[in-house]
Formats: structure tokens, sequence, C-alpha cells
């Protein structure tokens, strides 16, 4: 899991849906299949976006559809994927 996050992932990389999904899965701590906001947090700040705790708080206010304080749905996930690419300038495609 360590080895995972040493892996520079710049913000402005070009990576596939499937890509942005595994990458963010090295962050779940607990293995629960869920993001939390401390878990998204953590995957902001591995990529040095400014404001990140400010910008995690925003993300999860976008899409946390059901209030549940995590990511667990793929319609969460879809909503996170278009969040990256608007307000974190993230180049993520479909593959």
């Amino acid at each position: 899991m360590a080895i995972m996050r040493c892996i520079r992932l710049e913000p402005n990389r070009s990576m596939t849906v499937d890509e942005f999904k595994a990458w963010l899965r090295t962050y779940d701590d607990n293995h629960d299949g869920r993001i939390s906001q401390e878990e998204l947090k953590e995957a902001l700040h591995g990529l040095r976006i400014w404001f990140g705790r400010w910008k995690t708080k925003k993300a999860m206010e976008s899409v946390d559809s059901n209030h549940s304080g995590t990511i667990d749905s793929a319609t969460e996930m879809e909503k996170l994927v278009k969040f990256a690419q608007k307000h974190l300038h993230m180049k993520i495609y479909e593959s």
C-alpha cells in the first residue's frame, strides 16, 4: 500500500477513469470500498493541490448525494470524476 502512494501523480497528468479509480483506491485505508472525506483529503494532499482541505469539503458536498460522508456508489464516483476534471483540472478520459 505504501509503495503505491510513493508513485508521484501529477494533477495535470492524463489518465483513464479506471486509472483514476485505481489511484483513489490506494487511499482507501480501511479497505471498505468507500472513500471517506479524510481519505479524499489525503489523496488530494498527495497531489499537492492548493487548498486541498477546502476542495475536499467542496467535492464531498458536490458528489455525496446520499449524505453518508463517503463516496460509496458508482454514481458518486462518476460525479467525483467530473468534479476532478472541472475543479481540480485533472485530465481524465474514458478508456
